[in-house]
């Protein structure tokens, strides 16, 4: 929580500091009519326009601080959050300067902004980022995306980058507030370099080095159900992912037509590691071991990958989220998944502390075919003293707000785990599904910061 508590007030930091370089720079002082009125609130409005920007490339960055606060998902979904109010601020950024500046000049606000693009340096890459933005957010709209395919989508929010480099030469050469030998310069420039540096170092520079450092090939691949199947990968220094059971990677196939494709998936078993040794002479070799994660046929990129062959070496990034046992802030532990959310259970079982007898795990399948890899978390309870429920069957016939089977009739959540208020609860499954156990959860009693949840429909 205090995490969380110290990212809001960064925030809102962050955009009185962009305010304040207005209001130093004797913004008030330089309102005298409605003409500069209006050019001093479009200024304003740029400027915590462009906060928001980097504060959303921040967030999309996974940072660790940020995705030990919140987690990843959480911090991607407040990134989408602010897209609509960022571009509706540049939007009218542009179109109060165009009028302010027109009526000092006596020009209509079209006619404007056609001088500002044909005589003022640097402007017209304004209008170029400004396009770049509106493509962005309305790719982003779900009733958009869901008409292309998610590369399609990819590409254009990629422009984000593109967008906010051709923004930045106009705001150091258009105008005194960040003019040369100024602090507000030199603020402004700390801001895009710490953020373009966040970018490349935990976006690029570290899924590099993890892919040298571990060097993943796929085993091979296993099938468990009808579009259901794991991949075994094996590589080296993997004693150094333990402990991430729940917690997902960003995973890269270097195989032709799928290496630009990123799957986000969890591992479905803590990495098995063996140390091989080399001789007395030249000492240990790199610890070499396995590990597995568990996909279902959900979409054309993941369909794909049951055709995966062994030796295709595989990039990694991660791990992310907060679906893991650093969560933990109770004694108990209650694990609940649905159909393949169950398999970051399996691997989070198996790597989270807990005495026998103070964990309980409820798996929801529409058919014993649905508890995927089940054999394996029933041995798991079995040797770790943990309660484990099966909830079969088909949903009710008014599925709304109800994550049980019919079969259970008028049982709670309580009725399986009374003292579940007592315990940190970990869900994962169907976002729908998981809303209603997260919901059923908080009226149980169940405080916020005992709950741990992830997305997980993609």
């Amino acid at each position: 929580m205090f995490r969380t508590d110290m990212l809001t007030v960064a925030l809102w930091a962050s955009l009185a500091a962009a305010l304040a370089l207005w209001l130093a720079d004797g913004g008030v002082s330089s309102v005298g009519n409605v003409t500069q009125a209006v050019t001093a609130v479009g200024i304003l409005v740029g400027l915590a326009g462009m906060d928001l920007v980097f504060l959303m490339l921040l967030l999309a960055a996974r940072l660790p601080f940020v995705d030990g606060a919140v987690g990843h998902d959480r911090a991607l979904k407040f990134h989408r959050k602010l897209g609509k109010p960022a571009l509706y601020l540049l939007l009218a950024h542009g179109l109060l300067l165009a009028i302010g500046y027109g009526m000092a000049e006596g020009l209509d606000p079209v006619s404007e902004a056609i001088a500002l693009w044909v005589l003022v340096p640097d402007m017209w890459l304004a209008f170029v980022s400004m396009a770049l933005f509106i493509a962005v957010v309305v790719t982003s709209l779900v009733a958009v995306r869901r008409r292309f395919p998610y590369e399609f989508w990819y590409f254009v929010h990629l422009l984000t980058y593109l967008a906010v480099a051709a923004a930045l030469p106009h705001q150091f050469s258009v105008g005194g507030l960040f003019a040369e030998g100024t602090w507000q310069r030199w603020y402004w420039l700390f801001l895009c370099i710490a953020t373009g540096s966040a970018l490349a170092w935990f976006r690029v520079a570290q899924p590099v080095m993890a892919t040298f450092r571990h060097q993943l090939t796929v085993r091979r691949v296993v099938r468990l159900a009808p579009g259901v199947f794991s991949i075994e990968m094996s590589g080296l220094r993997l004693n150094e992912l333990s402990g991430s059971g729940g917690r997902f990677f960003v995973w890269r196939f270097l195989a032709p037509g799928m290496w630009w494709q990123a799957h986000p998936f969890s591992l479905s078993a803590e990495p098995q590691v063996v140390t091989q040794s080399a001789g007395p002479s030249s000492g240990l070799l790199p610890q070499q071991g396995s590990l597995r994660i568990t996909v279902r046929n959900l979409g054309r990129g993941s369909a794909r990958l049951a055709s995966l062959r062994p030796g295709t070496k595989v990039s990694m990034e991660g791990p992310y989220g907060v679906f893991s046992t650093a969560a933990r802030s109770r004694e108990r532990v209650v694990m609940i998944g649905a159909g393949i959310g169950i398999t970051p259970l399996r691997a989070l079982l198996e790597s989270t502390p807990f005495a026998p007898g103070q964990a309980t795990v409820l798996l929801r399948g529409s058919s014993a075919d649905e508890l995927f890899l089940g054999d394996e978390i029933l041995e798991l309870c079995r040797k770790r003293g943990a309660t484990l429920f099966h909830l079969i069957g088909p949903r009710s016939a008014n599925p709304q707000g109800t994550w049980l089977p019919a079969s259970a009739g008028a049982s709670r959540l309580r009725d399986f785990v009374p003292d579940i208020t007592e315990a940190d609860v970990y869900i994962c499954g169907p976002s729908a599904w998981a809303r209603n156990v997260l919901a059923e959860a908080k009226s149980a009693g169940v405080r916020e910061e005992q709950l741990h949840y992830e997305r997980f429909d993609w």
